[in-house]
């Protein structure tokens, strides 16, 4: 896997790029790993509804063709965009996003903080009161409140064309998280978000970067 670091780039023009790679790669292209960091953005995945964007201000709100609800990127928070052929490594989007999941909670494990799967809400989240708490979540999680206790620290969203994904995942670490508020993140209202910063972890963009670079790349390795 080829990684390219972007730096700081357009959304849009990104989204273009990745698509026309994708729609463009052959059999023996090499997968890529892009990681770039965006001005401020809400993106909207193709099930997304209106209802689940409120007061965005002078943010702007552009249509992705990811799968998901809406989200919002901004400096501060690591993109990495996975340029995988899923039939050459013979798996399909479930296993897909589960080694996306993976690479982010043995990052988070390197921090010290306990990331955590919810079923059903694809991303990691930590417990708030104690993200660096080892127990696991115990037990199904209330229907009437999924996340309680709970806080967000990374988002997936991906799509997948003739057998090939792209998009990825979004890891905050030290971000201005007032823009989550002006949405219902992923599409849950009232669903927290937090960063690396906000638990206390002193991590420059680069060095968050490199490490979910390193476990993305060891998940995609034959």
């Amino acid at each position: 896997m080829m990684i390219r670091h972007l730096g700081r780039c357009d959304w849009a023009a990104t989204a273009d790029a990745m698509r026309a790679f994708t729609e463009t790669r052959g059999a023996d292209t090499t997968d890529e790993l892009w990681l770039a960091e965006h001005d401020a953005v809400f993106t909207q995945g193709v099930a997304g509804r209106a209802d689940h964007v409120h007061a965005v201000g002078d943010i702007p709100v552009l249509q992705s063709n990811r799968g998901g609800q809406v989200t919002y990127h901004g400096p501060g928070q690591v993109l990495a965009y996975p340029l995988v052929d899923l039939r050459r490594h013979g798996i399909y989007v479930k296993e897909y996003v589960f080694r996306l999941e993976s690479a982010v909670l043995k990052v988070l494990e390197g921090y010290g903080v306990t990331g955590h799967r919810v079923a059903g809400a694809p991303g990691i989240y930590v417990r708030l009161d104690d993200p660096f708490a080892h127990a696991a979540l115990r037990g199904p999680a209330d229907a009437r409140q999924p996340f309680k206790g709970l806080g967000k620290i990374a988002a997936l969203g991906v799509k997948v064309s003739r057998h090939c994904a792209y998009h990825g995942v979004a890891l905050n670490v030290a971000m201005d998280l007032e823009p989550f508020s002006r949405i219902d993140p992923c599409g849950y209202a009232g669903l927290a978000t937090v960063d690396l910063a906000r638990l206390g972890i002193d991590s420059t963009w680069r060095d968050a970067a490199d490490h979910l670079a390193a476990r993305l790349q060891s998940q995609f390795t034959p």
